[in-house]
């Protein structure tokens, strides 16, 4: 056997393994740092939250008392996003940070486009009576005709837009009936709205001790723009003398601003601690067991559901006498956020009649939540699982 021709293929073959194994290691070193590209990437991406404030230019808004709504749902917004710009977790994008008309249907493009994780619109109310207090909205259908007629009011802005009938499909915004299709684009975001519009009320109510008229849903045009968790603030009445007074106010403004910055910081903090929720400390006494549960029940294997009553920053013992005497407590800590829970069951019927008793105790913006291997889901996606008869 020619030696020199032996050594010479061991030395290609040599090369080639060489070759190989460098190969090898450029992919695994391209692949961890492509891992760190990721890794650091979602690290340092912002929450991109969306402000909106209502109408503008030629659409000033309701002139309650003679003061414009436009004027004053921009002053939050500009207080609410120069403090959140402030903080290097977020990224802000207004829909208008002057005073001109946006279409409503270009406000929910905007965030859209911006990929936003959060829209905030803002609005002040008015009614023809002395009426007071801030209430906090979500895309959903009007429950009473007075939801119905605020939702009115503020689609109805799009009669001032040109060719509105082709920009939403010939939506009459006077048409109770109308307002059903809007909701079914949001649906995938209503627990993360619900609680976000519990975070505010609760800011408003306990920190600036605001008459709260509570979470409330209706068929805004703006929402159901949006492709995110989206919520609609009215911060009050202009009509009330009082009300109306303290709004047009840099001091009411920049308190009513502050609460919403409060919310928004909490409610994102609650969101990063939300990928698996830990054991919720628990309180029970047996007097709520007394509902009659019904073979016709709607019970869901390996669903949990539970009524969210609060959210707050405040840590709150679970005692009845602090929850306007509930029982079946039961609490989780988001980071810095706290949410407690009223009743804990799979039988979907029973805990619709728990939210009715949370209700008549005064829990007007509580909700119902689902939760599987103590993890957080959406209502909807619970509702999908096959039920069992009880």
């Amino acid at each position: 056997m020619n030696v020199s021709f032996c050594k010479d293929n061991l030395h290609i073959i040599m090369n080639k393994k060489i070759g190989y194994i460098g190969l090898l290691i450029i992919i695994f070193c391209a692949i961890v740092s492509f891992s760190r590209l990721i890794t650091e990437e979602n690290q340092n991406k912002k929450f991109i939250v969306v402000l909106d404030a209502g109408h503008g230019g030629n659409d000033p808004g309701n002139r309650g008392n003679g003061y414009k709504e436009k004027d004053i749902a921009l002053k939050v917004v500009l207080a609410v996003g120069a403090a959140l710009q402030k903080d290097e977790r977020f990224k802000v994008v207004y829909t208008r940070d002057s005073d001109k008309f946006i279409e409503l249907h270009e406000r929910g493009k905007i965030a859209n486009k911006a990929k936003a994780d959060l829209f905030v619109s803002i609005h002040c109310n008015s009614h023809r009576s002395q009426a007071y207090g801030t209430e906090t909205f979500v895309l959903g259908l009007h429950a009473n005709d007075e939801n119905f007629n605020v939702a009115k009011n503020e689609n109805s802005v799009i009669l001032l837009e040109d060719n509105y009938e082709a920009n939403y499909d010939g939506f009459d915004p006077n048409s109770p009936e109308a307002i059903i299709g809007l909701t079914l684009m949001q649906e995938e975001y209503l627990d993360q709205s619900l609680t976000l519009a519990s975070v505010v009320q609760n800011g408003f109510t306990k920190k600036l001790k605001r008459k709260s008229r509570g979470v409330k849903q209706a068929g805004f045009v703006v929402l159901h723009q949006t492709y995110m968790p989206s919520v609609l603030i009215e911060l009050g009445f202009l009509t009330n003398n009082k009300e109306g007074k303290y709004l047009n106010s840099k001091n009411g403004q920049n308190e009513m601003a502050a609460s919403i910055i409060a919310s928004i910081i909490a409610y994102k903090e609650s969101l990063d601690a939300t990928y698996y929720v830990p054991e919720p400390e628990v309180h029970k006494i047996s007097s709520s067991d007394s509902i009659i549960t019904s073979p016709n029940d709607q019970v869901y294997e390996g669903i949990t559901f539970k009524v969210q009553v609060e959210a707050g920053s405040n840590d709150i013992e679970l005692m009845a006498k602090n929850f306007k005497g509930l029982d079946q407590l039961s609490k989780v800590q988001f980071g810095e956020l706290y949410k407690y829970y009223f009743g804990s069951t799979s039988n979907y019927t029973h805990i619709k009649k728990l939210r009715e008793v949370a209700m008549q105790k005064g829990y007007d913006s509580c909700f119902i939540v689902a939760f599987r291997d103590n993890k957080l889901i959406p209502l909807t996606e619970a509702l999908k699982v096959e039920t069992s008869s009880n």
